[in-house]
């Protein structure tokens, strides 16, 4: 029994040495937690409100049910964010959340960009398929692409410099040779909608999310459609079928090669991320959390309530995959930077 004994006694000092407290007491169980989602973003838009969708289905699949909430930190379309969530502390407990614009602004060197995309850990995203649609205020009387390409100065309002919606007017400017645009930032989501009803602005490329978000009836009446982009291509909703696709309008193979890198941007969908050095098993349990959100029919059914439209699930490991394998082609890099910064965009050829 003292040979016993002095064994256990042994073993027991054996694992406190050889796994410390630290490395044992990682909160794989939540309960009493608060896990805080840094979104790159204002409140209220589209992004925010598929996040929100989510958000009650995490509480129910982490273990311990923790309470998730949402700190909202936009700026640099969404760098500001990314930035801080690449330094927090890996311990589970923060989460970040973005337009896939951050991509853009790591791979064409733009300024104030802390982080390596490469390096967050995804969790997945509530929707992969989505479609932007160039709009113009009805008031403006531009009700076809004839009086949209002889326009202008068209002011094109976005969020801002190096937000994905920001990016997406300025490509459809390019690719639609408007003569003159002003780009004009500032506003949240929600702002940008207000803005084009009140005339401050002419126009502005949209999810179509956020038009059944916000009635497609109403939207008709306040707002001319031109052209559509399809991610993935091929995908479009049925009521956008009489408008061109932006690839119609390409004359040489760059411009369809700077098309096919902003498909794959894009294609990601919300980019949700945890710090890099978070552990592999924390994050697998936030990860099977995710999924099983994502799966969860209750989720689709919330989803649908919230945006009117059915989610597009990409999952951890896919979105993992989509990132690590982001081109990087010199010539397409230069001309997206171009249309992605605040100088003219770049001439055609």
């Amino acid at each position: 029994m003292r040979h016993f004994s002095r064994w256990l006694a042994c073993g027991f000092w054996a694992v406190i040495l050889l796994f410390p407290r630290d490395s044992i007491s990682q909160p794989t169980n939540y309960q009493g937690k608060t896990i805080a989602v840094i979104q790159g973003r204002s409140a209220g838009g589209v992004g925010d409100l598929r996040f929100r969708a989510v958000f009650q289905f995490l509480q129910k699949h982490i273990p311990g049910n923790p309470v998730v909430v949402s700190e909202y930190m936009p700026g640099g379309g969404g760098r500001k964010a990314a930035n801080q969530v690449y330094r927090a502390k890996g311990d589970g407990l923060t989460i970040g959340a973005s337009s896939p614009g951050i991509l853009a602004s790591a791979v064409l060197g733009e300024p104030c960009v802390e982080y390596d995309p490469q390096k967050f850990i995804y969790l997945g995203s509530p929707w992969s398929v989505n479609y932007n649609i160039f709009t113009t205020r009805k008031g403006a009387g531009l009700n076809n692409l004839e009086k949209l390409r002889a326009a202008t100065g068209l002011r094109i309002g976005a969020q801002s410099v190096g937000h994905v919606q920001y990016i997406r007017g300025r490509l459809f400017a390019w690719l639609l040779d408007l003569k003159d645009p002003k780009f004009v930032v500032g506003y949240s989501g929600p702002e940008l909608d207000v803005a084009l009803e009140r005339g401050e602005i002419d126009a502005r490329a949209e999810s179509f999310d956020n038009l059944l978000t916000r009635g497609m009836e109403n939207e008709k009446r306040v707002k001319d459609f031109h052209a559509i982009l399809e991610i993935p291509k091929g995908h479009r909703p049925p009521e956008f079928a009489q408008f061109p696709e932006i690839e119609s309008f390409v004359r040489v193979q760059v411009e369809r090669r700077v098309l096919t890198m902003s498909r794959v941007f894009w294609g990601v969908g919300t980019l949700i991320f945890l710090p890099p050095n978070t552990p592999a098993s924390l994050a697998e349990v936030l990860r099977q959390a995710f999924r099983s959100s994502f799966k969860d029919r209750q989720f689709h059914e919330q989803y649908r309530k919230l945006l009117g439209v059915d989610p597009t699930p990409l999952m951890p490991e896919d979105q993992q995959r989509s990132i690590e394998e982001l081109p990087r082609d010199a010539e397409v890099v230069e001309v997206f930077k171009k249309i992605a910064e605040v100088d003219p965009l770049p001439p055609r050829r």
